[in-house]
């Protein structure tokens, strides 16, 4: 629609044959204009018009593309908030379940601008059997609304990847950066297209769906100054305590004893008798099915430092067999 005209003022105007320039200006309108953009299934755009008008022959017209850019600033007090998300999948299939893999991640605040890097901190445990891969991602949701109905393109404007992370161990982001591209700035109060960011930080599992989180992103265009400040005590208040890493084993354990030099041949004959009778299959067959296995009541074995390393005479133990 038109949100401004203008006019030579003049009702008849005779020109002669060459090239004229008529300087013109005007200023937009005080209520908000939606910042220009063109997306996948729709577009804000805005155009200045000319038109020469002649009695008697055709109007004459030629128009350009004016951009327009509603500003919006990231020192606001709701986009300088930290978020912080956290979450835990437990990875398995059904009741074979091999372990939780749990993801806390926080950004120091919601509002950034193109070309600034988002420092992300983020803390990665996998208690399962395989082999993960922390990602994260920045990504643009498109929103279109017409005619009472609602059309949505997702995609991902920036990425980083952080080292696998194997079965028992843990990591950690303290600052993990990814840059955002240029993109168009967030809209957000116009009431046929909306662009919103999100920043998601997620795992890939082999064999499971991905484990992610993700915490709005406001993509403005006055900077934010003075910020850095707050890095390093965020960067504390983050922190994971890994002290129990400093507990262990010892470097040179010692060689476990040789059962044969715990057990004597006397004490092993007397615990454990002939060998049973061939259980007949057929007449079990109607019956659950049990392990018959020999019960041992031999002593432990002793600590390691009061068996001899190098034993000289070992004595030959007769196998134990089971029957099922």
């Amino acid at each position: 629609h038109t949100i401004h005209s203008y006019s030579t003022g003049e009702e008849s105007l005779i020109l002669l044959d060459g090239r004229h320039e008529f300087p013109f200006s005007f200023q937009l309108p005080q209520e908000p204009l939606v910042t220009s953009f063109t997306g996948k299934y729709g577009s804000i755009q805005y155009y200045v018009k000319a038109v020469l008008e002649r009695p008697a022959v055709p109007d004459q017209s030629v128009q350009t593309e004016l951009q327009i850019i509603s500003h919006i600033d990231v020192s606001s007090p709701a986009l300088l908030t930290p978020v912080l998300r956290s979450q835990e999948k437990m990875v398995g299939c059904w009741f074979f379940t091999s372990g939780p893999v749990s993801l806390s991640a926080k950004i120091e605040r919601k509002g950034y601008c193109n070309g600034e890097a988002i420092p992300i901190y983020a803390e990665i445990e996998n208690c399962s059997s395989r082999l993960i891969v922390p990602k994260a991602a920045i990504f643009q949701t498109q929103t279109y609304l017409a005619s009472g109905k609602t059309k949505t393109f997702r995609q991902m404007v920036a990425n980083v990847r952080g080292n696998h992370i194997a079965s028992g161990s843990t990591d950690t982001w303290n600052g993990k950066t990814l840059k955002i591209p240029p993109v168009s700035p967030s809209i957000l109060d116009c009431c046929i297209i909306r662009v919103e960011y999100s920043l998601a930080v997620y795992i890939h599992i082999p064999g499971a769906k991905k484990l992610m989180i993700e915490m709005p992103l406001v993509i403005g265009t006055i900077p934010c100054i003075g910020f850095s400040s707050r890095n390093s005590s965020i960067t504390s208040q983050f922190s994971m305590d890994m002290s129990w890493l400093a507990l262990t084993m010892p470097e040179h354990p010692e060689a476990p004893p040789n059962y044969a030099d715990v057990v004597s041949e006397e004490e092993f004959s007397r615990h454990v008798p002939a060998y049973p009778p061939p259980i007949d299959c057929e007449e079990q067959l109607c019956c659950p099915v049990f392990a018959y296995i020999q019960e041992f009541r031999f002593q432990p074995p002793p600590l390691y430092s009061e068996i001899d390393p190098h034993p000289t005479d070992v004595e030959e133990v007769q196998p134990v067999s089971f029957m099922i």
